[in-house]
């Protein structure tokens, strides 16, 4: 379209170079009128449809360099979207391992301090049995002790009653009856 309005243009161009002057006036020229408006109506005809190709043109490049537009805007939404993501995952990451170790430390000083708990406990359970037992052997010892005195004591008392007592007859075969 561009090129026809060009090629009109220059024909109009053309026509006027080309017409003739009258002897008088050298600086008119005589031009077929029905020509040149039968020109300029086409070439009327022909600009409406370039201004509106222009015109379509520009609103195309509009719409693109606005599409563009929300295009980046939407891809920078998303990286920053992104981006808080993985800063709130490596927060949430971060945070999660403190807690672990936080976790680990206490377990690691709570088993430690069981264990001493558990140890003191178990020396003492063995040392009030150790004391226990050593009692009850004490106990068994001073009754060991108190029955061989008592057994003797009843042993020599049994001994001075047999010492006592007259002796008795002996029974024989001859006095008996049976």
């Amino acid at each position: 379209m561009a090129n026809e309005i060009s090629r009109l243009i220059d024909m109009l161009y053309e026509r006027v170079e080309e017409a003739k002057a009258p002897a008088l006036k050298p600086n008119l020229s005589m031009v077929d009128r029905n020509e040149i408006l039968d020109l300029l109506d086409e070439l009327r005809d022909e600009i409406p449809a370039e201004i509106k190709r222009a015109q379509e043109l520009l609103a195309a490049r509009e719409r693109f360099v606005e599409e563009a537009k929300r295009d980046v805007d939407r891809m920078l939404r998303q990286a920053e979207l992104e981006a808080k993501t993985k800063v709130s995952e490596s927060e949430v990451l971060y945070t999660a391992r403190e807690k672990a170790n936080q976790i680990v430390s206490r377990a690691e000083e709570r088993s430690r301090q069981l264990y001493q708990v558990t140890n003191d406990y178990s020396e003492d359970a063995l040392a009030r049995t150790e004391e226990a037992i050593r009692m009850a052997l004490e106990e068994v010892q001073q009754s060991r002790v108190r029955f061989r005195s008592a057994s003797n004591a009843k042993m020599q008392e049994q001994k001075e009653m047999l010492d006592e007592t007259p002796a008795a007859p002996t029974i024989t075969n001859e006095d008996s009856e049976f």
